[in-house]
């Protein structure tokens, strides 16, 4: 596994998957809609896949001798580790801006703050972008155009709705900047981790299932 996962990650991967990681680091811009450093991060991964298919990376990968779930699994590590790396540079955003960029710059942000709260809606749009996306590429091996614009309307609906709920009475706390109501910020991480986790490892389990039939 540890070869194919390498082999994801010399061969397979575009140039972009790895430079849009640094969309994370937009969780530091003030007056910003934060949540689309993650769809941002998604949008490398496409360019990745489609870079695979133009290569005709899968029909290589077939013809390896390896399982085809095994396929499967190298590509879901790859994207879970992309997705790892720029959860990673949002969380020390976060950090940052609740300790040294305490401010009023960021206190009177009319938009949705950089908390946990914002960090567990990023975990939701990359378990949807793995459910939505990667699970359906591997129902085809080579269609991606349908499953993105799918995962896009979705994302940016999750976007819209995440930016509106903080200005509905009785949801401000949501929008808690810094350390104010932790506990609460907390819970909603945690929630949003194991929501990741379970879609995730769903959708992998699916995908394998959807591969092994394919008729390549």
């Amino acid at each position: 596994m540890r070869n194919i996962l390498r082999k994801e990650m010399r061969l397979s991967a575009s140039i972009l998957s790895y430079l849009f990681i640094f969309f994370g680091l937009m969780f530091l811009l003030p007056g910003y809609p934060v949540l689309l450093g993650a769809f941002f991060v998604t949008l490398g991964l496409f360019h990745g896949f489609q870079w695979a298919r133009e290569a005709n990376d899968i029909v290589f990968s077939a013809l390896l001798p390896i399982a085809k779930k095994d396929i499967v699994k190298g590509r879901f590590l790859f994207v879970c580790l992309i997705e790892f790396c720029a959860l990673l540079l949002m969380a020390l955003s976060i950090v940052l801006r609740m300790t040294v960029f305490d401010s009023p710059v960021y206190r009177t942000n009319s938009l949705m703050n950089a908390n946990f709260f914002a960090l567990s809606l990023a975990f939701l749009i990359f378990a949807l972008f793995n459910l939505i996306f990667v699970g359906g590429f591997f129902k085809t091996a080579y269609k991606i155009g349908r499953h993105f614009v799918v995962f896009i309307i979705v994302c940016f609906s999750i976007i819209f709705v995440s930016e509106a709920l903080h200005h509905i009475p009785g949801l401000e706390r949501l929008n808690s900047f810094g350390f104010d109501d932790i506990p609460l910020q907390l819970i909603l991480l945690l929630a949003g981790i194991i929501i990741f986790f379970v879609i995730t490892f769903f959708s992998y389990k699916k995908a394998c299932r959807d591969f092994e039939i394919l008729d390549l």
